[in-house]
């Protein structure tokens, strides 16, 4: 019973990290987002697609989706 609500609880807490909104960026771009903005806010829309497009190397539909999913607008 006990091992049976460690694999649970260990299960619960893998899903819930990998719904985090929050964004791992690399050095280079985080380097990219300085660049482009001084306050760069991921929850307006424009700017999370700009910053995806160019520092992500994505493209305009993937990128918006993205976004989006993560809460901008």
């Amino acid at each position: 019973m006990r091992l049976r609500r460690l694999v649970c609880l260990i299960a619960l807490a893998a899903g819930l990290s990998a719904c985090s909104q929050e964004v791992d960026y690399t050095s280079e771009q985080r380097m990219c987002i300085a660049q482009r903005y001084a306050a760069y806010d991921a929850r307006q829309i424009s700017q999370c697609v700009d910053v995806c497009r160019v520092c992500m190397k994505g493209n305009t539909v993937t990128c918006n989706t993205s976004c989006r999913l993560r809460g901008a607008s």
